[in-house]
């Protein structure tokens, strides 16, 4: 397999892999809403540094970081890692435009894969653990500089076929990680959230795992407990978020907390009837039998 064609086919996987990471992070399944303001962002970056005949580490780092902070105005990503991911959709489509007819298809990607990913991170880490607009800025920055330095990276390792394929795995194993890692910290805020009455004792544990929560979990639609968890870990989050703001923004999320509390309670009311009339139905039936 040429270069060329190894670069179009991990862009592709990246194209893949990275909306169904997201979505093992998030179980949030609409994907057009989400996706396609970082990809059409990369992707005139891309066509704009093929114009402008340009695609140094240094103009990729810059672009992508521009796009990634396009991509904060919208408020998809709601953590670093999101950004993450959303910001490598952004180098892979970059790397479509500039992949072409280049002679370092690979390393290219790899670039783009990379500064896209750094810039994502820290402009989200910016928008959502900061409050000071001067630490803000100063951060996004910092985050076009460290965009820059990784980009440089992969121009210093021999093999770019290789170089390129571990970055299209490494980062959703480093969002997958991440998952893992949050575990105990939503497992503590839904625990707090039961304890407060506003969810089950035994959802907790099937509600913050991060693989039992992709099942049923009990419930009689799969769909709508996948929803039940997407808002659950929602409220763990936003409480998260919610610690060392300003007042006024507190407030806000306080707001959105109590909206998904009824959410969740509201869900969790219907799923139990609908449980209950299916056991009533079954009764008579398992009384008619005993009877013959």
């Amino acid at each position: 397999m040429t270069d060329p064609v190894l670069a179009l086919v991990l862009i592709v996987c990246a194209f893949f892999a990275l909306p169904a990471i997201r979505f093992f992070k998030t179980l949030d399944s609409n994907v057009w809403d989400v996706w396609h303001t970082p990809i059409a962002a990369g992707l005139a970056g891309g066509i704009l540094l093929r114009i402008i005949g340009v695609a140094s580490p240094v103009s990729i780092a810059i672009v992508l970081t521009l796009a990634a902070l396009y991509v904060r105005l919208t408020g998809r990503e709601s953590e670093p890692f999101d950004g993450m991911l959303l910001g490598a959709a952004s180098g892979a489509a970059a790397a479509l435009a500039l992949v072409i007819q280049s002679e370092t298809e690979c390393r290219t990607l790899a670039e783009c894969l990379v500064a896209g990913a750094v810039a994502g991170y820290g402009t989200t880490f910016a928008s959502f653990q900061v409050t000071d607009k001067i630490r803000r800025a100063i951060i996004d920055v910092v985050t076009v500089i460290a965009a820059i330095a990784l980009a440089y990276v992969p121009q210093f390792i021999r093999d770019d076929r290789a170089t390129a394929t571990a970055v299209v795995i490494a980062i959703p194993l480093i969002a997958i990680v991440a998952v893992f890692q949050q575990w105990p910290d939503v497992r503590a805020e839904l625990g707090h959230e039961a304890s407060l009455g506003f969810i089950n004792d035994s959802d907790v544990r099937r509600t913050a795992h991060p693989l039992l929560r992709l099942g049923s979990g009990g419930w009689a639609d799969r769909r709508a407990h996948r929803e039940f968890v997407r808002l659950a870990n929602k409220i763990a989050l936003r409480k998260r978020q919610q610690r060392n703001r300003p007042d006024d923004i507190a407030r806000l999320y306080q707001v959105e907390i109590i909206k998904l509390r009824m959410q969740i309670q509201e869900m969790s009311k219907i799923d139990r009837d609908v449980i209950s009339a299916s056991n009533s139905d079954e009764e008579p039936s398992d009384t008619m039998a005993r009877s013959k």
